[in-house]
């Protein structure tokens, strides 16, 4: 089946690139007049002057992880949304807790686009086995389904045997819902020995879809794809029928930065994913969320012309203990920033005779002995651990998004 794409994915990326920065003062000075917390934040910034990526650059990024903080400090939403109740249609208790407002719009979380993308059609019935108990995973997929036309049965979490039973019954053809619960469901029909080949395609999300267990879904008949999405942003990315890599959404801005920073790498190098949308409630601007992706260059060969990134490839939060203080992230880059002779740095943490270790390992074009003194010296001050630094050469360090390496796990699996 031919995919259906809106002519405003097939946009001139430049142009795209214009009309999303122009869009982006206006958020700004909306935010800055009516929403206290991002006022605070964004403090002392001219919102008429962030028209371009590498401005937005110096905006600071706000970390997933900091807003259970600020959301204690100041309830209920830290002043980081806009408006009041009359303007919310629900309110979600994610885990930390951290707590969300949805606005009162049609597809709130931006996903009709990755549901056509899918393969979704007006008039589909589908069961939605997102969790609708609190987290907003369930609404953001059912509103975007019922905007695009669908015909939704919230199936949630669990109650496998009523699922399935509902399936045979009622014949959906689409599936939402993570990538492992649809194997629950075809194995859980088997055993009770009921129909569920209605099934003809599924939009996944919240966990990792294997190649294998894509293809074993194939041979059922089903057509699987992925989106990103986190509670805060909504939809970010999506697959399209090309399958190569996810094609971000067209109300995001997504940058890819070093983690524990706001600094965007270069393109296929992995960093953080950082999001900016322009949510009319709950906007985010710089939202760190965590994830670790990669830009992939090009354009999709199915006709969408957005930025495409390679998906989730792991965590960005690599903290870790080392001789029973945490080092973090950020403390590798407040090095580099004293520093600003060297590259990528990357911490590498193992172990020997029941000891735990840790050497420093920095680009460097011009390397010495006493530049090493120095840099052993700020990340003693910095950190208050020791460790041994090693200047390597240049462009020598992986560029796979990891500043710190915690090398212990593996000697742990190893054993």
């Amino acid at each position: 089946m031919p995919e259906i794409i809106d002519p405003i994915e097939q946009r001139d990326p430049q142009l795209r690139e214009a009309e999303l920065f122009e869009r982006l003062p206006r958020l700004l000075e909306r935010v800055m007049t009516h929403a206290p917390g991002w006022a605070q934040r964004l403090d002392g910034i001219d919102p008429t002057s962030v028209t371009s990526r590498s401005i937005l650059a110096r905006l600071p990024v706000l970390r997933k992880s900091e807003l259970k903080e600020l959301q204690t400090a100041n309830p209920p939403f830290a002043g980081l949304v806009i408006g009041g109740p009359e303007s919310w249609s629900r309110i979600f208790v994610s885990p930390g807790p951290i707590y969300e407002p949805m606005a009162q719009t049609s597809d709130p979380g931006r996903g009709r686009r990755a549901l056509r993308a899918a393969g979704f059609l007006a008039g589909d019935i589908v069961i939605n086995a997102f969790a609708y108990h609190l987290t907003p995973g369930g609404f953001i997929l059912d509103e975007a389904a019922r905007a695009h036309g669908c015909v939704v049965i919230p199936g949630g979490t669990g109650n496998g045997d009523v699922q399935v039973e509902a399936i045979a019954h009622l014949r959906p053809v689409g599936y939402l819902g993570t990538p492992d619960f649809l194997k629950v469901l075809i194995d859980k029909a088997a055993a009770l020995g009921r129909d569920i080949g209605s099934l003809r395609r599924a939009l996944v999300s919240g966990g990792a879809l294997y190649p294998t267990l894509r293809q074993e879904y194939a041979t059922h008949g089903i057509r699987v794809q992925q989106c990103y999405a986190t509670a805060e942003a909504g939809i970010i990315a999506y697959e399209s029928e090309a399958r190569e890599g996810m094609i971000v959404e067209e109300d995001v801005i997504v940058e890819i930065v070093r983690p524990g920073t706001g600094e965007p790498v270069d393109d296929g190098e992995v960093g953080e994913v950082v999001v900016t949308n322009f949510d009319p409630v709950y906007p985010m601007i710089r939202l760190a969320t965590g994830d670790l992706s990669a830009v992939l260059p090009g354009l999709s060969p199915c006709g969408r012309t957005n930025m495409r990134i390679r998906g989730w490839v792991g965590r960005a939060d690599q903290s870790t203990k080392v001789k029973g203080l945490f080092v973090t992230p950020q403390q590798i880059a407040e090095i580099a920033r004293k520093h600003p002779q060297l590259g990528r740095l990357r911490l590498v943490v193992g172990r020997e005779s029941e000891q735990d270790t840790a050497v420093l390992k920095a680009e460097c074009a011009e390397p010495s002995s006493e530049l090493a003194a120095a840099i052993l010296a700020t990340f003693r001050s910095v950190t208050r651990v020791r460790c041994e630094v090693i200047l390597v050469a240049p462009a020598t360090l992986p560029a796979d998004g990891l500043v710190i390496a915690d090398e212990r796990q593996q000697q742990r699996s190893l054993s």
